[in-house]
C-alpha cells in the first residue's frame, strides 16, 4: 500500500536545523532543572519518539537512563481515535526516581494524560514532559508540558519520527502531508 505518491505530498514545516537548535536548547534546560539528580529515568512514548529522544538525551549532560513505551492511539488513521492501547510497558522501576516522559506529538491530550496517569501510580519523585511538537489548537484533555520544542498548527505532520501509515518517520524534517 503505497500512502504517499512522493516527496511532493509534503510541505516542510520545520527544517533539521530547526530541529537540531531546539534540541539542544531543550536539553541544556532539561540538563539544568535535573542537575541535581542521580539519574534520571527518560521514557520514551513509541513509536514517533525514537528519533527525537535519540538526539535528545545524546545532548542531556547528566547520566539517564532510557526506556520505552509503545503506546498507540492512531492506527493507519490521520485522526485519533481516542482509545489509548499501551502494547508495552516499561521494564525499568520508576519509584521514587525522577522521570521524564518524552513524547513527539501532544494533540488531543488523550494519550499523554492517560500515560501520565498510569505513571503516577507507580510512585515516581517527580513526573515531568518534554514533547517535541504540540497543537495546543487541537487539546481536548488538559495535560501540562514542561519542555516544548515547537508549537504548530492543526496540520497533519510527519518526519522526524512521525509518521503517516507507517511512511515518512525517516524524513530529517517535519513536513506537512498534503490531504
Amino acid at each position: 500500500m503505497t500512502v504517499l505518491s512522493s516527496q511532493n505530498d509534503i510541505r516542510i514545516l520545520i527544517t533539521e536545523t530547526e530541529i537540531a537548535a531546539r534540541t539542544t536548547q531543550l536539553a541544556r534546560l532539561i540538563s539544568d532543572e535535573y542537575k541535581d539528580t542521580k539519574q534520571l529515568v527518560v521514557v520514551g512514548l513509541l513509536r514517533g519518539s525514537f528519533v527525537f529522544i535519540a538526539d535528545l538525551v545524546r545532548r542531556i549532560d547528566l547520566p539517564v537512563e532510557v526506556d520505552f513505551m509503545t503506546v498507540s492511539s492512531y492506527g493507519n488513521a490521520m485522526e485519533s481515535s481516542r482509545q489509548v492501547r499501551i502494547i508495552q510497558d516499561l521494564m525499568t522501576p520508576i519509584e521514587g526516581r525522577d522521570v521524564l516522559i518524552v513524547e513527539d506529538i501532544v494533540d488531543t491530550g488523550h494519550t499523554l494524560s492517560q500515560v501520565y496517569d498510569i505513571l503516577q501510580t507507580r510512585e515516581p519523585a517527580s513526573l515531568r514532559v518534554c514533547a517535541l511538537l504540540n497543537k495546543p489548537s487541537r487539546r481536548e484533555i488538559d495535560v501540562v508540558i514542561d519542555w516544548v520544542g515547537f508549537d504548530i498548527p492543526d496540520e497533519f505532520v510527519i518526519g522526524y519520527g512521525i509518521d503517516y501509515a507507517q511512511q515518512g518517520r525517516n524524513l530529517p524534517h517535519i513536513g506537512v502531508v498534503s490531504k
